[in-house]
């Protein structure tokens, strides 16, 4: 088993939180520490387990193309839609110096303003020397949650790309007397429709980053990530990492909310609300099709308490 970064080790100078700023580490770092050390060992053991037998792939272009570079503190941040990742990359354009604070930067810049670079933009030495010397970090989220969080997301709001990329196709294929109107712009998309869009392995439409797993997106087995966070516990983990990493004492993870700032977050009530409107079978497939995101990560299967409510 690869050792435990030495950014997460146990510091006998770490600073001691009495009267905290706000976004201060609360938690005795040696306990977070720990359950970084506990999410590695699992993620290698499930790795082992399903990749034993292979011959240890080579690390190409396409496997950091979704890997954001910090050169400064030595930061690499796998970008996973739906767990944090706006905040993240206005985090990151702050420690970079393109800007004094993450509340300035405005969702386009965030997004449209290509001002981070990815790791599949250096050469494959310059990528083999971060992957071996930079801090990898990769936050990631219950998978019906980011599931239910990217159709309400794509479809449930207006969207000048997804309804009519995604949403046209999905209509067309699994609506039976479709409108004119639906087909013509690809509005109304309904959950039952996207989930046999995405169980479909024909489908009329490819993958997409915002529900592709984690496994496929960052490629965990193959770049053996240093700190797993997960949303669930988002600001504290990240702030966590920010003082590991040197990060400037005022720089805390930001908690607003990025698109749609007045709906609701996705939670697992609003979740259960939406799975409901599948059947027993199409819920154990979702289950299926991110298997490997709950097994790696340790999160519960949710069907067995899913089931009971419907």
């Amino acid at each position: 088993m690869g050792k435990l970064n030495p950014a997460f080790g146990v510091q006998k100078n770490y600073p001691q939180l009495n009267a905290d700023p706000p976004g201060q580490i609360k938690e005795n770092p040696e306990r977070l520490t720990k359950v970084q050390l506990s999410r590695q060992r699992l993620m290698r053991e499930v790795c082992a387990k399903y990749t034993s037998g292979t011959t240890k792939q080579t690390i190409t272009h396409m496997h950091v193309s979704r890997i954001f570079v910090e050169d400064k503190h030595k930061l690499l941040y796998c970008e996973v839609p739906k767990a944090g990742c706006s905040n993240w990359k206005r985090v990151l354009m702050v420690l970079q110096g393109l800007a004094s604070s993450t509340g300035e930067i405005q969702h386009d810049e965030v997004h449209y303003g290509n001002h981070l670079k990815r790791l599949d933009s250096f050469d494959q030495n310059g990528i083999i020397r971060r992957l071996k010397t930079y801090t990898k970090v990769l936050f990631l989220r219950e998978p019906f949650e980011r599931l239910v969080s990217a159709f309400r997301d794509k479809f449930q709001s207006p969207n000048s790309y997804y309804h009519p990329v995604f949403g046209k196709p999905i209509i067309s294929k699994y609506r039976s007397n479709a409108t004119q109107y639906a087909l013509r712009t690809g509005a109304g998309v309904t959950f039952k429709e996207f989930i046999q869009y995405l169980l479909d392995v024909h489908r009329p439409v490819g993958m997409d980053i915002h529900w592709e797993p984690v496994g496929h997106l960052c490629s965990p087995c193959l770049l053996d990530y240093d700190f797993i966070g997960k949303f669930e516990t988002l600001e504290e983990e990240a702030n966590f990492l920010l003082r590991s990493i040197g990060a400037p004492s005022n720089l805390t993870f930001p908690s607003f909310k990025d698109r749609n700032p007045n709906a609701e977050r996705t939670s697992l009530d609003i979740t259960r609300g939406y799975f409901a409107q599948l059947n027993v079978t199409e819920r154990q497939r979702v289950y299926d099709f991110y298997y490997m995101d709950y097994l790696m990560f340790n999160y519960s299967k949710p069907l067995p308490r899913m089931n009971r409510l419907y």
